[in-house]
């Protein structure tokens, strides 16, 4: 629905501003112009990150036999850090460079063009990225006959995985099967203290979960008492409780850390919210009015930095790992890097005499805890902050605080202190 207080802000502005402003034509061809620049920008920036990883590997393999895993690691990682995306997408953007130039001439040459964007184009490489490059030679001339630039990303998909079954069924079923593998449950947070829950599964088995929480919303519906929630409210209810055994929803037993402003414990007017470590803001009367049988355990902070605790499970050991896993968000503490934390680094280096210590430590995810082996990455503290240095000599920059402080991802040329 289109939002009318909007519309008389646009009506007022453009009406003042009537007799410099461009035509609604130009305008919207300009808009196009522009989305079709970014396109070929894309494509562009996909040009030279598949040069710089060729050259990076003759580099790196110049001296001797390399790790091929840790090599691509390495790659994907300044690739990422480079683009301001995580490692996994720097992986994702690498690949698909790479098999662009392994079979894709014709949709290459529309993604040069910015008549494909780069979205629709990284959609084609990963549905055929299991053939040989004749194959995907055969399915990049039928994409082009079918103008496939003219179709949305469901359609591109759809289309690009039937062809791509056609070309090589045998492949096509494999495939199939081994993403059956990967079947999966995580959990996301989002906005307003609220958090996705979401299960991969193989598609006969998430059809059958839907509709045991669609026939939930059935069996209250019959009952005498009057339904008070709405049918998403029911499923999403009906999830929790039958996860967890717990008779309602909200009855679920679980122990929340909670990073808890102390301005806000001293003046109860504190407009600071408190933050669930990895899932951002919540009020701070939230941690008070729960019904269920949630424990918080406060972590109390200043200026972003913490400074103590609830006094319970005071082993030194676990107690430091959860200090720096809530300091840190639960999330990867190097730069545009969104994982979970699997790993407590060492800074400087338990190897080179680094202390098990708060502040020499960082939460890191699996990948970004192996690619700081590979020879050219190092890390140190510098005036509160990790600087990460890659092999090509390019510095960035984390502050040891608390994840809603800012100064993360800060870059500086190489050699800068």
């Amino acid at each position: 629905m289109f939002d009318s207080g909007r519309s008389s802000w646009y009506s007022s502005d453009m009406s003042a501003n009537r007799s410099c402003t461009p035509s609604e034509a130009l305008l919207v061809e300009r808009i196009a112009r522009l989305e079709q620049r970014k396109a070929a920008i894309a494509a562009e920036q996909s040009e030279a990150i598949l040069a710089f990883a060729r050259a990076h590997a003759k580099s790196q393999t110049a001296g001797g036999t390399v790790d091929p895993e840790a090599l691509e690691r390495s790659i994907a990682a300044q690739v990422g850090l480079a683009c301001r995306v995580s490692p996994t997408e720097g992986r994702r953007r690498v690949r698909t460079a790479r098999d662009l130039h392994a079979g894709h001439t014709r949709i290459r040459a529309l993604f040069a063009a910015g008549q494909l964007s780069e979205y629709k184009t990284s959609v084609i490489a990963a549905a055929t990225a299991h053939l040989s490059p004749g194959e995907r030679a055969q399915v990049d001339r039928e994409l082009a006959e079918q103008r496939v630039e003219t179709l949305g990303v469901r359609r591109i998909h759809d289309l690009t995985r039937t062809l791509a079954a056609q070309v090589a069924p045998e492949k096509f079923t494999a495939r199939c099967r081994a993403a059956r593998s990967g079947r999966r449950v995580s959990v996301r947070p989002s906005a307003d203290g609220m958090a996705d829950l979401t299960a991969h599964l193989p598609v006969e088995e998430a059809v059958a979960c839907y509709a045991a929480l669609a026939a939930a919303v059935n069996e209250i519906a019959v009952q005498p008492e009057p339904v008070t929630r709405g049918r998403g409210q029911i499923m999403a209810d009906t999830l929790v409780e039958r996860l967890t055994g717990q008779a309602t929803a909200r009855d679920v037993a679980v122990e929340i850390q909670v990073l808890v402003p102390v301005e806000a414990l001293v003046d109860p007017r504190s407009p600071l919210p408190a933050q669930i470590p990895g899932h951002g803001p919540v009020p701070v009367d939230l941690l008070t009015n729960s019904t269920g049988r949630t424990i918080w355990r406060r972590l109390v902070t200043r200026d972003g930095i913490i400074i103590g605790g609830d006094s319970r499970s005071r082993r030194f050991t676990g107690q430091l790992a959860a200090l720096i896993r809530a300091r840190d968000g639960h999330r990867c503490r190097e730069p545009y890097c969104d994982a979970p934390i699997r790993h407590i680094d060492h800074i400087h280096r338990w190897s080179e005499l680094g202390r098990t210590e708060f502040d020499n430590g960082r939460g890191l995810c699996a990948f970004h805890n192996h690619v700081r082996e590979t020879a050219g990455w190092r890390a140190e503290v510098t005036s509160g902050t990790v600087r990460t240095t890659t092999p090509t000599g390019a510095h960035y920059h984390s502050e040891l605080r608390a994840e809603n402080s800012s100064g993360i991802g800060e870059k500086s040329s190489p050699g800068a202190a």
